[in-house]
């Protein structure tokens, strides 16, 4: 199996995508009214730097940008098609007054009043053990703001659910995940996946909302089948197209600008390793579930062949687990990576 991986260099605004041409979207977009993205916004309406002094204009203004990005994914996504959204609400004092600034809720109803139909969402907790990481007065009552260590993943639809014909039913079979893997990850609060390490300067932060590896990975064999494709509107480093290739699924990111390309060039390179390791650990997981409901003598009815493993359902018995191979540049932002079935 080979999967294709494009970047486009482009104001995510503005790029031309083709209608219904993209299964689903995974992204973090820049969070407005987060310091480290006011210059990200004012290059995209020079009129934000004059109203951030008016913090709630420079947000909604903010956001305003970010709508235009949801509309550009709402007419690539097929018929019910996936948007899952990270984004992290905003502390800031400004002018003396400490606010928070509720992000998700503001791209909720952007995005609902595109047609997009919100489903259950996520809780993404990163902790932070500081004992100093308490906002305001410490002990004083009213003098102190509780800790915000948390962001969501939103989730939303293209209209109803999505249909599948009698060739793509067969695709999402071998797609399918298993059972305790579904138990996991259809979960409302995620706490197991740390936040991604940021090894870029200053300027290149500014261009990055980089996540761990793990959390679009995750939503990619959630909300997607083998050969679909994956669109992030705000590239960054390259981590969801190096998620969608470890996956087995085609992949176009969009940057504005081109001072990431080595990042997402190192990321995509990488992601052939870091694929491999983890389709691996999810046999190995398996296996170790196996092991353990036979050690309780608890029956799993159902066999994969493919895997060699018994399983839980039926819809894990055409289960198919596809590693990455090789990734080879082609030139022009695009990238085509080798697939190999994953036989124990």
């Amino acid at each position: 199996m080979n999967t294709q991986h494009q970047l486009v260099i482009r104001d995510a605004r503005s790029v031309d995508l083709p209608p219904e041409s993209v299964h689903l979207v995974v992204t973090s977009p820049p969070y407005p009214m987060v310091a480290m993205w006011d210059g990200t916004f004012a290059e995209m309406d020079p009129e934000i730097a004059g109203l951030m002094s008016s913090p709630w204009q420079a947000y909604e203004r903010m956001h305003q940008c970010l709508d235009q990005v949801w509309a550009r994914c709402f007419d690539a996504l097929v018929p019910g098609g996936i948007a899952c959204i990270n984004i992290g609400d905003a502390t800031r004092s400004v002018n003396g007054q400490f606010a928070l600034y509720p992000s998700h809720a503001r791209i909720l109803s952007g995005m609902i009043a595109l047609g997009f139909v919100p489903l259950p969402d996520i809780l993404w907790r990163k902790p932070n053990n500081s004992p100093t990481k308490f906002m305001g007065s410490g002990m004083l009552p009213g003098g102190a703001y509780v800790t915000y260590e948390h962001e969501y993943v939103l989730v939303l639809r293209k209209g109803d659910k999505r249909k599948f014909s009698k060739k793509q039913v067969e695709i999402r079979q071998r797609s399918a995940y298993f059972w305790e893997e579904r138990n996991h990850w259809f979960s409302d609060l995620w706490t197991d996946i740390r936040g991604a390490g940021q090894t870029l300067d200053k300027a290149e932060r500014a261009r990055s909302a980089a996540y761990p590896f793990e959390l679009p990975y995750r939503l990619i064999q959630m909300y997607s089948c083998y050969g679909e494709t994956v669109l992030d509107p705000f590239l960054g480093t390259g981590t969801t197209q190096a998620a969608a290739l470890a996956s087995a699924r085609n992949s176009l990111g969009v940057e504005k600008g081109r001072s990431l390309t080595p990042a997402i060039s190192r990321t995509l390179e990488q992601a052939v390793d870091v694929g491999q390791k983890r389709v691996r650990s999810r046999l190995r997981g398996h296996a170790a579930f196996v092991t353990e409901r036979q050690a309780q003598d608890k029956v799993l009815k159902y066999h994969n062949e493919a895997l060699g493993q018994p399983v839980m359902t039926a819809q894990e018995r055409r289960l198919e687990l596809w590693e990455p191979n090789s990734v080879q540049a082609q030139g022009d932002g695009l990238w085509q990576a080798e697939h190999r079935l994953l036989v124990p």
